[in-house]
């Protein structure tokens, strides 16, 4: 089963659900702010996507107010993956894993490569 992180104020999100649900996707939903991904689940991202920073939500308030940016580089991945798993509010979302799965962002075209083939 896929388990989708998501936020309810996020546009991305609720683009992300609609596109799921239309197309007959099984998932449940975690409410990312409160149960941020386990460390095994960013790390299986992070595998994919080959780029810690990829899994941040830089656009977000906390982001700026921890001042990851300049913190970032300097980061081991483990070190940044532990700091992930403790703040939700910092994983970029949606936020979509399950076996061999990790989706980070909704881009429709890699949703529909990833998840329809």
């Amino acid at each position: 089963m896929l388990r989708f992180y998501a936020y309810k104020g996020c546009d991305g999100c609720r683009k992300a659900r609609k596109w799921l649900t239309g197309n007959g996707i099984e998932f449940t939903e975690i409410a990312i702010r409160e149960t941020p991904p386990t460390l095994a689940e960013l790390r299986q991202a992070l595998k994919q996507t080959g780029n810690i920073r990829s899994l941040f939500n830089t656009s977000g308030v906390d982001y700026r107010q921890l001042g990851m940016k300049d913190k970032l580089p300097e980061m081991s991945d483990d070190d940044a993956l532990q700091v992930l798993s403790g703040n939700g509010n910092l994983v970029k979302r949606p936020f979509l894993t399950g076996n061999d799965v990790s989706l980070v962002g909704f881009k429709e075209n890699l949703w529909i490569e990833t998840l329809k083939s």
